[in-house]
């Protein structure tokens, strides 16, 4: 058996005598590695958005479903800057990694569509089932967001912006914005604010209703500045409140393209994912005519891991601090509780849900035991989790929303790796 591009079945096959019978079948489907590794899946990308008739991407949901997972417990080094190693020789408990890679290839889990496990900084365990693939991007909903934090602590590294500013108002960087129609308190919302989700904005009624007809047609800060003379005066109880989206991602990429030269579409290309080897892609333009900050984006699993890397460092990548180690303290910390009524990937072992720097975080309670979960979260199962004190990075994709990630990993992945 080669090192790499296991078939969940042979390698499960010695502790599930119940596989033996289908390892024919299996085999066989292994065998046409051109259908599920390489062409056609080669050399583009995916979205779940529509596609222009002229495009060459595909829509994800058009993918061919696996008839199995493929999953490897050595992954191969691709040369993508992705350092790898070997379950249960560079840590894990093969036995319950391999385990749970059994049933989700049965679909036991949902319809997930990768799952990639990095424990202290090397890739040991690559799977993909459903529509993944190791070579196609993945459509990241709301993940999206982490990655404009990311681009901010860019911005802060590199001296566009200082910690402090954090505390300043997001008008103070817009030059645009006339600060003469903005509703009563539009100058105590701070890009702190922003990246917790408590702006204190609300657009509501007809206002909205009207607001959201015409949004699309405003361009740059006018976009900032419509929103600031639509919204009900922002109180300094409302900027207590965290009440997810209100054009807060949108407001932060505002001001990412004020601050750094040129765009910020160049700007995060350029700093941020050229300098980690990130190039299939697709980010996709928002309102006010920047990338979207809150979704629209598409990545591979490995560039996802790539992200969940880069945290887990301390913003440094191959030695480089691209990202302020202060900021991704901050970023990943839990910075307020939001309550445990609604936790997506949550389950009984998952608690404690907070948020931080447009990253959510929560306690996975394994025994007697829990460990502090930070986690990049999109619609529709994208998960980045990392578990610190364990130094664990775990990606998941997903084909639909996936209400289990967090959940499994406190279930099956946390305890393969807490001994």
């Amino acid at each position: 058996m080669t090192r790499t591009r296991y078939l969940i079945a042979l390698l499960t096959a010695p502790l599930m005598a119940s596989t033996i019978a289908s390892q024919a079948a299996f085999a066989e489907e292994a065998s046409q590695e051109t259908k599920h590794w390489g062409d056609p899946n080669e050399g583009y990308v995916s979205s779940a958005w529509p596609i222009e008739e002229s495009s060459d991407l595909l829509d994800i949901r058009e993918v061919p479903v696996l008839g199995s997972g493929f999953s490897d417990v050595a992954p191969e080094d691709r040369g993508d800057g992705i350092a790898v190693g070997e379950l249960g020789v560079d840590g894990g408990n093969k036995e319950m990694i391999v385990g749970l890679a059994e049933e989700l290839s049965r679909g036991l889990h949902g319809a997930v569509d990768s799952l990639l496990i990095s424990h202290k900084g090397k890739l040991v365990f690559e799977s993909y089932y459903q529509r993944g693939r190791i070579n196609l991007s993945h459509p990241q909903a709301s993940a999206t967001k982490t990655y404009t934090s990311l681009a901010l602590g860019r911005a802060i590294q590199l001296g566009y912006l200082t910690m402090d500013d954090l505390h300043k108002p997001v008008i103070s960087f817009l030059n645009d914005i006339d600060r003469s129609d903005l509703v009563e308190g539009a100058d105590k919302v701070t890009l702190h604010q922003a990246l917790t989700m408590r702006s204190g904005i609300r657009i509501e009624g007809e206002k909205a209703e009207e607001f959201e007809r015409y949004r699309d047609l405003i361009d740059g800060q006018k976009l900032v500045q419509s929103i600031l003379e639509q919204s009900d005066p922002i109180t300094d109880e409302a900027l207590t409140e965290f009440a997810y989206g209100n054009y807060s991602s949108m407001i932060v990429m505002q001001v990412i393209d004020a601050v750094v030269p040129g765009s910020a579409e160049n700007f995060i290309k350029t700093e941020l994912l050229q300098k980690m080897g990130i190039a299939g892609y697709e980010w996709r333009i928002g309102l006010g005519g920047l990338p979207a900050g809150g979704w629209k984006s598409s990545f591979t699993s490995r560039d996802m891991l790539k992200f969940g890397t880069l945290a887990m460092s301390k913003g440094q990548w191959n030695g480089e601090q691209l990202i302020a180690e202060a900021y991704i303290a901050k970023a990943t910390s839990r910075i307020l509780y939001n309550g445990d009524d609604r936790i997506f990937g949550g389950g009984k072992d998952v608690s404690g849900q907070g948020y931080g720097y447009f990253w959510w975080s929560g306690d996975l309670r394994v025994g007697d035991k829990t460990y502090f979960a930070t986690s990049a979260q999109g619609g529709g199962g994208q998960f980045i989790i990392l578990i610190e004190e364990l130094d664990l990075v775990v990606v998941t994709t997903a084909g639909m929303r996936e209400p289990t990630a967090l959940q499994m990993a406190a279930e099956k992945i946390v305890p393969a790796f807490a001994d």
